[in-house]
């Protein structure tokens, strides 16, 4: 089957992996496939180098003829292409920091009469919101954005240093 011919389905299956494209023009290129771009057919090819850099190539899609799988891919490559477009900015908080500031938030939201639970590491605000460790604004979650974004302001605003209900004001 022709790569043009495929759908975004079966492209999916490249990716994460080292593969081989082969251009029209017998040209070959090496990489692993970052992704590949339903509308024209394009692939996105990623090198990592020996000094941890990587290089970004694109195969347009009308110029591949074929792309074999040399390796599959593991889940530290996808760690890696990830982390080219998501840096990971999660700070490293100890597990007694962790547990304070869930602690902390908690009690903030409480205070501003948010009814919340702690479901695992997690907290779940009035059964529609879920905020992951490590408790910042961007690590809340739900589908209501009027919701997403109160909750959002007030975890913003809220003093990570406070210990007691007493000390949140």
């Amino acid at each position: 089957m022709k790569w043009r011919d495929m759908n975004p389905l079966e492209w999916r299956e490249f990716i994460n992996h080292e593969v081989c494209v082969t251009a029209c023009d017998e040209q070959r290129f090496e990489g692993s496939v970052f992704t590949v771009d339903p509308v024209s057919a394009s692939v996105v090819l990623v090198t990592f180098q020996e000094t941890g850099r990587a290089s970004v190539r694109v195969i347009l899609g009308h110029a591949v003829r074929a792309v074999q799988i040399l390796r599959s891919g593991s889940e530290e490559m996808e760690r890696r292409m990830k982390g080219l477009i998501l840096p990971d900015t999660t700070p490293s908080l100890c597990p007694e920091e962790l547990q304070s500031r869930r602690e902390n938030l908690r009690l903030w939201l409480e205070r501003n009469r948010f009814p919340v639970t702690e479901d695992g590491q997690d907290l779940s605000v009035a059964s529609v919101l879920t905020i992951s460790a490590p408790y910042r604004p961007e690590d809340c979650s739900c589908t209501n954005e009027i919701i997403l974004a109160r909750v959002q302001s007030l975890v913003q605003n809220q003093p990570y240093r406070a210990t007691t209900p007493d000390d949140i004001t």
